[in-house]
């Protein structure tokens, strides 16, 4: 494993008591940064805060409740020190099914977790940043996001929305030496699969070149160098993590 250098750094991961969120937290650990792992699942933390050890704790907040969030803010900085770092992992896939038959309130909340989710976050962490002129940004969006899934219209729409905030918010604060840009990755393994249907998982896999799903390790090395000074260049971009999918 490369080891990057995120020592003195405090990073927050939401969406990190599992999955992919969970793996980034422990590689940015592994590089000496403070992890703060928000999620809204108390016991899931729980156990993820005991796994991580040392150098993590854990705030019970959901990424739509911007109050609950910068009070969480506000505790972690008190806590670890200023937020340097934001990867936002935290969203939902929605259940299968073509747009005329989908309920318009799973629609609304899809929408709500994963790309207004995504403005809630990036929005509470942005003021601290700008005013330290440091900052490292990762949202999440998916191959959906380039491409679009059939029967998956609410998610693929959503993570759409993440590349073109992504896109706008690093010119933004490209001045500020603050680097936000989007990984989109291929399925991996994780419990965001648990509302899909056998057959739509399968749809996904066949159509990766690598002939296999994403590693939740492969990504959290991605996001570590996104997240370290090393990338001192590059933001406002969309990091492919396909497996030959997405090649754009």
């Amino acid at each position: 494993m490369n080891q990057i250098d995120l020592d003195q750094q405090t990073a927050v991961v939401t969406g990190g008591a599992q999955g992919l969120g969970l793996a980034m937290a422990r590689r940015l650990l592994q590089s000496g940064a403070k992890v703060s792992i928000w999620d809204r699942d108390a016991a899931m933390l729980d156990r993820a805060v005991e796994a991580l050890g040392e150098g993590a704790e854990a705030r019970l907040v959901d990424i739509t409740d911007l109050p609950g969030l910068e009070e969480a803010h506000e505790r972690t900085e008190a806590a670890l020190g200023p937020v340097s770092i934001l990867v936002n992992s935290a969203g939902i896939a929605g259940r299968n099914g073509p747009l005329e038959t989908f309920d318009p309130e799973e629609w609304r909340q899809v929408i709500e977790v994963n790309l207004n989710g995504t403005f809630y976050v990036n929005r509470v962490v942005i003021p601290s940043m700008k005013a330290r002129n440091y900052g490292r940004i990762v949202n999440i969006s998916s191959v959906a996001g380039k491409e679009g899934n059939p029967n998956l219209a609410a998610y693929s729409a959503a993570k759409a929305g993440v590349i073109g905030l992504v896109k706008s918010l690093g010119k933004e604060l490209a001045g500020y030496d603050i680097a936000v840009n989007a990984i989109t990755p291929a399925t991996a393994k994780t419990r965001i699969l648990d509302s899909l249907t056998e057959e739509f998982i399968e749809y996904m896999r066949v159509r990766i070149p690598r002939g296999r799903f994403l590693e939740v390790e492969e990504a959290a090395a991605m996001v570590a160098w996104l997240v370290s000074k090393e990338n001192s260049f590059t933001t406002a971009s969309v990091f492919d993590l396909s497996g030959g999918r997405t090649t754009y």
